[in-house]
């Protein structure tokens, strides 16, 4: 079975936010042979037990009222470029999350979400190419401070599973990679 195409999160399955399991959905009751693995916010206990299935269609956010991403981290908390309510919505209640150090965000430009590509080292940045090293190496820079040879050297320490870690985004129109970074 396909699973279902997200706009703003294209390959939930290789970011980690989807996996094969024979867990059965929580919501439709039905084992589809993957579940989601990310953040749910809600007063039920969700963890690992939704189909990606019932995010996609809404039905996960309608029962339980759940969120897979903060609607105010759309956007950065307003440090990114705003976008319509209906974006937010869809990123917040009908995409796949991701689970962050600290508090997640959705990295937007060109007055739409962003398309989630994944979390980074230095080494998966350094694959990414120059645009992402560059974006992220600056973001790093002005939050630091560091400069010189002590920001080369911090910034060569990023690592995807232990921290400082990048989450990496495409822009939907113009392409440019961008997204942000933090750490525990």
């Amino acid at each position: 079975m396909d699973l279902p195409r997200f706009k703003y999160h294209p390959d939930p399955v290789a970011t980690g936010s989807v996996k094969a399991s024979e867990v059965q959905c929580a919501c439709c009751r039905q084992v589809r042979g993957y579940i989601y693995t990310g953040p749910v916010y809600a007063t039920a206990e969700l963890d690992e037990s939704l189909c990606p299935w019932c995010l996609a269609d809404g039905t996960a956010h309608e029962k339980f009222a759940a969120s897979f991403v903060d609607e105010a981290g759309v956007g950065g908390y307003d440090q990114w470029d705003a976008v319509p309510a209906e974006v937010v919505a869809e990123v917040a209640h009908r995409t796949p999350g991701f689970t962050g150090w600290q508090q997640e965000q959705w990295w937007t430009h060109c007055g739409d979400a962003a398309e989630f590509l994944g979390v980074a080292g230095y080494a998966e940045l350094q694959e990414y190419g120059e645009e992402a090293v560059a974006f992220i190496r600056a973001a790093f820079s002005e939050e630091s401070d560091l400069q010189g040879q002590e920001l080369d050297d911090a910034f060569q320490e990023f690592d995807r599973d232990h921290g400082p870690t990048a989450y990496v985004f495409r822009c939907r129109h113009c392409h440019k990679l961008g997204g942000y970074w933090d750490c525990h």
